[in-house]
């Protein structure tokens, strides 16, 4: 049997590993980690996101994991309304719910679908050969391991693709980003928004079991000295003008409950597939996290993968199909929400006057354009060859 090798524990291997193998596939999966655990941070499971678990048959698994998100409003610092998607019409046409959940209880779901036999730990691949015979990944405790297959996942900062691709290289938004994960038992948040300021951005959510993640993003050089020393108190201070509860979720977090890191993306790539090389997730197409659909593109590229690998046995054909149905996807995903997050991170009061105004002006349907446009389009036909 032809062996596939994927790169990458995160929520992209992951879920390949699992739906490959359910096709009779044999997969095994190496993670440079040596505890698999997902960080304490959320993310959305937008209604493509549910279809394409609902394709993989995962979704009864990860619903009771996910607090449904009947609305996402955009605020400004006052707490005034700029913008209210309409949750209910994207559910009704994917016939899906819109979930937020927590990375780690995604992680801890899939882990218990996956061979602990076919998961390798502690094992970081900095080079990749391919040839006739097969392809041969390097790792930097001085293995190889041979392979037929290799699925690229293991995130925006990929030594592989960087290797493969000079390229690749990440880029930085412009803003930088704190996350955490606290119990709502004192705020009793009871649904999702988003603040646009002059002084940054403020997002908060429920998550199952009681608990809020909320993210905060500031504009800042990269890796910054200043920020990467901010404690609570700091942000408190940066955001005393907002309004609640933003202030009282600060008030709750504990500075060692604070994860810190720039938002970065890769500027989309002209290839996704290089032979019987695949690159999905966040190593073929990060993007910033202004959609929301990080993990849900990641999901989405495992449904189309499997899609393809049960049309052909082909599989280097099975990665172009792929390619085709994916590139032109992601690319407006990734531009789209770079635009939304420089727009979003406005400081110059003028501009954030006219911003507010003429997104309290336009009616719901043309500021929800491009999320309909992203979701509006059934993804397992997109490009199909």
């Amino acid at each position: 049997m032809k062996s596939f090798t994927i790169i990458g524990g995160g929520v992209a291997g992951l879920t390949a590993a699992i739906a490959l193998h359910q096709i009779g596939l044999q997969v095994c999966v190496f993670e440079s980690a040596k505890l698999l655990k997902g960080i304490g941070a959320g993310f959305g499971l937008a209604a493509n996101a549910m279809q394409a678990l609902e394709y993989l048959d995962l979704k009864s698994g990860v619903v009771p994991l996910g607090h449904y998100l009947e609305t996402y409003n955009i605020l400004d610092e006052k707490g005034n309304i700029l913008a209210a998607p309409d949750t209910n019409t994207i559910s009704a046409q994917y016939n899906q719910d819109n979930f937020a959940i927590h990375r780690a209880d995604l992680h801890q779901f899939l882990l218990q679908r996956i061979d602990p036999n076919s998961l390798h730990l502690g094992k970081r691949a900095f080079k990749v050969e391919q040839n006739a015979q097969g392809i041969s990944i390097f790792f930097e405790d001085g293995t190889v391991h041979q392979t037929n297959y290799l699925i690229i996942a293991d995130g925006v900062k990929s030594q592989l693709r960087q290797s493969l691709l000079p390229h690749s290289k990440p880029r930085y938004s412009g803003y930088t980003c704190w996350r955490a994960t606290i119990d709502n038992a004192s705020v009793q948040l009871k649904i999702g928004s988003e603040t646009w300021g002059s002084k940054g951005r403020f997002g908060m959510t429920p998550l199952v079991g009681n608990k809020i993640y909320w993210y905060a993003c500031i504009n800042a050089e990269s890796n910054s000295k200043k920020y990467s020393q901010y404690t609570i108190k700091d942000l408190q201070e940066n955001f005393a003008s907002y309004h609640a509860p933003i202030g009282t979720i600060l008030q709750e977090t504990k500075d060692e409950q604070l994860i810190w890191n720039d938002i970065i993306d890769i500027k989309p790539l002209e290839k996704l597939a290089l032979g019987n090389i695949l690159f999905i997730g966040d190593a073929g197409h990060a993007t910033t996290p202004n959609m929301g659909q990080g993990a849900c593109q990641a999901i989405e590229d495992v449904a189309v993968l499997v899609d393809e690998l049960k049309k052909t046995s082909d599989v280097p054909l099975a990665f172009q199909h792929f390619e085709k149905r994916r590139l032109a996807r992601t690319r407006y995903i990734t531009e789209t929400s770079w635009s939304i997050g420089k727009i979003a991170q406005w400081e110059n009061p003028l501009c954030i006057a006219t911003r507010n105004a003429f997104m309290k002006m336009l009616p719901e349907k043309i500021k929800q354009y491009k999320l309909k446009t992203l979701l509006s389009v059934d993804f397992m036909t997109i490009n199909n060859p």
